[in-house]
């Protein structure tokens, strides 16, 4: 049973990995699901202080990386309607696009939330739209760099119980 709960918890960290760049699966979350399976074997002993923060962290990146994209925008001099245009075109891109829409609908939505506030700027509502897409670019690494500290905690888990699996 230990080996299958390693294996399976393998497997979840290579889709915290994967999701940090899709969409569909949140990066952080999954990974934090791997180390939750590492710490339900026998051999491991169960250290829910460590899962208690790293489950945390991932939530909060979670959280973060739909927050990010619309600070992007603010921080490029866009206005509470590219704001909310961010949010609205990173659902309706998640939703109607995928992994694509997660890139353009950030970047449109504030482009066309800009755009409402002051048609005759067109120059501003571009860098807001680009301050979207930075935003998105430091969330996804955000997201990577997460899960890759938890890929390294987890081979770390099982190189010092290495004994104890094989």
């Amino acid at each position: 049973m230990d080996i299958l709960l390693l294996f399976l918890g393998f497997i979840f960290m290579i889709l915290g990995i994967i999701g940090s760049f899709l969409p569909v699966l949140p990066g952080p979350i999954t990974g934090w699901v791997g180390l939750l399976l590492l710490h339900l074997t026998k051999t491991i002993p169960q250290n829910w202080t460590f899962l208690g923060i790293t489950l945390a962290i991932a939530i909060l990146i979670w959280f973060l990386d739909y927050i990010i994209p619309a600070l992007g925008t603010k921080k490029f001099g866009g206005s509470k309607y590219g704001v909310y245009g961010t949010t609205i075109g990173l659902i309706i891109g998640l939703l109607f696009f995928g992994p694509l829409g997660i890139i353009i609908g950030p970047f449109a939505g504030a482009l066309i939330g800009e755009l409402m506030f002051d048609s005759n700027d067109s120059k501003r509502a571009f860098k807001a739209a680009f301050g979207s897409f930075i935003g998105f670019l430091f969330s996804t690494g955000l997201k990577f760099i997460t899960s890759l500290v938890y890929m390294g905690l987890f081979l770390s888990i099982v190189w010092d119980h290495k004994s104890a699996f094989f």
